[in-house]
């Protein structure tokens, strides 16, 4: 339980009211009771506040005007609501300790302060750092590194040799370090495959959602930079490299050897190609394709919104016509630069 006054160092919010307030919790604005605090996230829900019994809210200051009530002005009340969450919520730190399913072998290195699920493996060499936490039905293969106070959830996999910092997050089924999709095509037309003998390495304060897969290097290693944010379902491929503070939402797939700048902003359904470089502070719009390499800060999009499909198949019907009209169009330029000449070339 904090005092509104402690609430508001937190956020870095401006007090309004009674600082000596106690909040015990977080709630959504038309649910939050006496002892909680809920926020504002657009002025759409301006009329909501009138309404809501939170004990304390946190808004703007346009939305503060003609509220009586006891409040946590900032300019940003998603950021202040999240900083005051987290004190409000913290994540329960791991319970130190093995439990007696585990499968540890005798030369990994696992902190007396490291918890150790039910049924998680450990293999040969791995180093669990303190205060980390290796969740049931867990896999951390043979020589792997986990930093201190990261979680590896439930049925997460971590593969030989990869390298995972600290306050990290690997949601539960994610695939950290999988063989990547690399293959040659022999004369015959049999597909020959090659080795994966990089690693993936992870810097610290990295979430990875739940089902996302972030592939083995073939021969150098994949990257994941500090303060990277993957959402569920994301494929990376061998060899990319993610900058800093970069954010992707589910489904984004990337191919072999891209690398993605810091800082960029990766919606929902993007396709990246491989060995294509997006430079810093890009943002994509869902379900866009880069095809090339595009240079930062800048937003680019390239999807199709859908539309009647009687629309939908005329439209198409006049895809296949482009380059012919293209050509006609030139054809009548020049004809008409002709004309404006004199009939002169």
């Amino acid at each position: 339980m904090y005092t509104l006054s402690e609430l508001a160092r937190v956020a870095g919010a401006t007090l309004c009211g009674n600082g000596d307030r106690e909040i015990e919790g977080v709630a959504p604005l038309t649910r939050a009771g006496a002892r909680e605090i809920a926020y504002c996230a657009s002025s759409r829900y301006r009329p909501q506040l009138d309404e809501s019994r939170a004990g304390a809210l946190i808004v703007t200051a346009e939305d503060a005007e003609g509220l009586k009530r006891d409040l946590l002005v900032c300019a940003d009340p998603r950021v202040a609501f999240a900083r005051v969450a987290m004190v409000l919520c913290p994540e329960p730190p791991a319970v130190p300790g093995r439990h007696e399913t585990a499968a540890i072998d005798d030369s990994a290195q696992v902190d007396a302060n490291a918890s150790v699920g039910a049924h998680a493996v450990i293999e040969a060499g791995a180093q669990i750092g303190p205060g980390a936490s290796i969740g049931a039905g867990a896999f951390v293969g043979a020589r792997a590194q986990i930093g201190a106070h990261t979680r590896i959830e439930p049925r997460a996999v971590v593969m030989h040799d990869c390298v995972i910092g600290e306050h990290c997050v690997i949601s539960p089924g994610a695939v950290i370090g999988g063989e990547g999709f690399g293959y040659v095509r022999e004369t015959d037309g049999r597909w020959l495959k090659v080795p994966q003998l990089g690693r993936v390495i992870i810097g610290d304060r990295v979430d990875v959602g739940a089902n996302t897969t972030i592939d083995r290097g073939a021969l150098g290693d994949t990257v994941i930079a500090n303060g990277v944010k993957l959402d569920n379902l994301i494929q990376i491929a061998h060899n990319v490299k993610v900058g800093v503070d970069t954010a992707m939402a589910g489904c984004v797939g990337v191919a072999g050897s891209a690398v993605i700048g810091s800082r960029c902003l990766i919606a929902g359904g993007v396709g990246i190609m491989g060995h294509i470089t997006v430079g810093d502070d890009v943002e994509v719009t869902a379900m866009s394709f880069l095809k090339g390499s595009v240079e930062g800060p800048g937003r680019f999009s390239s999807s199709l919104p859908a539309t009647n499909a009687e629309v939908w198949a005329r439209n198409v019907g006049r895809f296949r016509h482009i380059d012919e009209l293209a050509r006609r169009l030139r054809r009548a330029e020049r004809a008409i630069k002709q004309l404006l000449s004199g009939g002169k070339s």
